[in-house]
């Protein structure tokens, strides 16, 4: 899952970045307001992890225009702010949550795993479609309950699918999902990772399929076919 990590104190956004690489997550990283504006307009996070106090404005006045545009993105506000008021400040603009520095990188994951628990929201234990399951904390894919060995964009196009069984998947969520704020992306990477993921899937003898809906995105079911 990729998230967004708005932070200016450059040593703290590197540790940031790593602790949720442990934890499974991918992060893309920006100093600033405006930055954090420019990104969220065009790409789709799990969830921002945002910091206040930023160079060039306010992290309330992005979280509220988040909040505005009613984009239901999960933030979590990570501030040295940590008076009644300031958290009363932020959870009344819109933030899920608050942690106040110093903190535990252990307690951020945590507070970021329960957040994507929540109903409706993305975050899920194990995922399963017909005989195929993901284990997310092991970030194992399991056939007919045997472990199967798949590379890590394999897994994260999978998840991501299986994340939204049933519904279609735009082909725009899955690159940003995979390549966040990268800019040296072919044409057709993600359909060369679904091309891989497709024959994956068929050689350990998942009863899967994942439609190509044309102009859309992807959809992925279980293969009824007796």
């Amino acid at each position: 899952m990729r998230l967004l990590v708005v932070e200016d104190n450059e040593e703290l956004a590197d540790l940031l970045a790593k602790a949720l690489a442990d934890a499974g997550f991918a992060a893309d990283v920006v100093a600033t307001a405006g930055d954090a504006r420019e990104v969220l307009a065009t790409a789709r996070y799990s969830a921002v992890v945002l910091d206040l106090g930023l160079p060039d404005e306010d992290g309330l006045a992005v979280l509220s225009e988040l909040r505005r545009r009613e984009d239901p993105t999960p933030v979590l506000v990570l501030t040295a702010r940590g008076g009644v008021h300031d958290r009363v400040m932020g959870l009344r603009s819109g933030a899920d949550d608050y942690l106040v520095k110093p903190f535990a990188f252990e307690e951020l994951v945590a507070r970021l795993q329960a957040l994507l628990r929540r109903p409706g929201d993305l975050l899920g234990r194990s995922l399963r479609v017909g005989n195929l399951a993901f284990d997310v904390e092991a970030r194992q894919v399991l056939v007919d309950s045997k472990p199967h060995l798949f590379s890590a964009r394999e897994i994260a196009v999978l998840e991501i699918l299986m994340r939204r069984r049933g519904r279609v998947v735009s082909r725009k969520l899955v690159e940003d999902h995979l390549f966040g704020l990268s800019v040296d992306i072919g044409s057709n990477a993600v359909e060369v990772y679904i091309h891989r993921l497709r024959k994956q899937l068929a050689d350990t003898g998942a009863k899967v399929q994942i439609h190509t809906i044309r102009g859309v995105g992807y959809l992925i079911a279980e293969d009824k076919t007796p």
